[in-house]
């Protein structure tokens, strides 16, 4: 203490020129420094666990073939069918397998896809099992 006892009771500059910040803004000179803003959101995605989709073998996709002509022959009942299929990931390589269940209503050739009657649209390209109590049961890994 001896070192600033000249300078210990000198009264707080203020200047003539400038008017003294308000406190709010100075608390938030010192408030973190986020230069690594979005790092954390990165490190959670590159964490995120994906499928890589499975091939099929010849016997595989000719059941699946199968099942799936004779889903078409049924198209006028709309029958209730529950469809596995993979899902790309839209951000990362791989995706995810998806079950999903609904009454089929047709087939669009020109898309490729199975369109149900809750507007869902599946891609063909991407099926792996179609299962229903009339049709022929395929599954992956099977």
């Amino acid at each position: 203490m001896d070192d600033f006892s000249d300078i210990m009771n000198l009264p707080h500059h203020v200047s003539a020129k400038r008017r003294q910040m308000p406190l709010a803004d100075r608390a938030a000179q010192f408030s973190a420094f986020a230069a690594l803003t979005g790092y954390d959101e990165e490190i959670d995605e590159t964490a995120r666990l994906t499928d890589t989709r499975e091939a099929m073998s010849e016997d595989d996709i000719a059941e699946l073939d199968a099942a799936f002509q004779r889903l078409l022959s049924m198209e006028s009942e709309q029958p209730t069918v529950t469809v596995s299929y993979f899902q790309p990931d839209e951000r990362k390589e791989g995706g995810k397998y998806v079950i999903y269940t609904g009454v089929f209503r047709h087939f669009d050739a020109t898309e490729n896809k199975l369109i149900f009657t809750d507007s869902t649209r599946i891609p063909v390209q991407n099926i792996s099992s179609i299962i229903n109590e009339d049709i022929s049961e395929r599954r992956l890994g099977d």
